[in-house]
């Protein structure tokens, strides 16, 4: 579709959101696109993928005119389309790392927020801008929580103002903020070390960690054991054991 590409370089899969007439706007078929892109991606031979966008706004969030007028049903759906797209960021085994050049609102700073890492150029922000009109960014509000905290969280939905770049790396939306002639390079650096190792151990990781960060101590624990002893039965996990105590660089997949 004319709203996203999907480009392949080595072992890195780029989703670009490419509707820069319109600040990116996360229409409900843009959404679907993405979700279907990103599940395509997940099946793919891929170790690492990057959410990028073009034009002055990385993303402005929800198309209004997908609420306008829209019953209870309709506005329903649009928001289950949403969360679809951020529960398979989540799911699939590749690191997603967001490249973040400009305003990121709404729903575009879930969908950064929601990416399992984030470098922001230093012209970037963020925004919750629902809290300073009629319709309070409530969804939104579920991703930035968990990436900044209630208080922060709840300062920028209420205000609903931009946090800047340097701010919004202080406080954990995203990785850190680099020059804006750096961020190509800072994305690609932040990927192929986040990526270097076994892909199917690192998969894994990721799912578990998606699985256990939002329980109590004692149930996280419970999971993290299973799945540590799980895997140490691996061919990844045995290979590393092996080549760490044979003192040599291990192969793994």
């Amino acid at each position: 579709m004319d709203a996203l590409s999907v480009t392949r370089d080595g072992d890195t899969t780029t989703l670009t959101l490419t509707r820069p007439e319109r600040r990116n706007v996360l229409a409900l078929d843009v959404l679907e696109a993405l979700t279907a892109a990103f599940e395509d991606v997940g099946r793919s031979d891929a170790r690492g993928v990057v959410l990028a966008a073009e034009g002055p706004v990385f993303s402005s969030g929800h198309d209004f005119a997908d609420m306008d007028g829209a019953d209870l049903a309709a506005a329903r759906h649009l928001f289950r389309t949403c969360t679809e797209l951020m529960d398979t960021v989540q799911s699939i085994p590749q690191p997603v790392v967001a490249r973040v050049h400009a305003l990121a609102t709404a729903a575009g700073c879930q969908l950064v927020a929601t990416c399992d890492l984030a470098v922001a150029a230093a012209s970037a922000g963020f925004a919750l801008p629902g809290g300073r009109g009629g319709l309070f960014c409530h969804t939104p509000a579920v991703a930035v929580a968990r990436a900044v905290g209630q208080k922060r969280a709840l300062e920028m939905a209420l205000t609903g103002d931009v946090v800047d770049a340097p701010t919004a790396a202080a406080w954990g939306l995203v990785n850190r903020c680099v020059p804006d002639d750096e961020l190509d390079a800072a994305v690609a650096d932040l990927l192929a070390r986040a990526t270097r190792g076994g892909r199917d151990s690192k998969g894994l990781g990721k799912q578990a960690f998606y699985a256990q960060v939002g329980r109590p101590q004692d149930d996280a624990y419970a999971l993290a054991v299973e799945v540590m002893a799980a895997a140490t039965q691996t061919a990844d996990a045995r290979e590393g054991v092996a080549a760490f105590l044979e003192k040599r660089r291990p192969e793994l997949s």
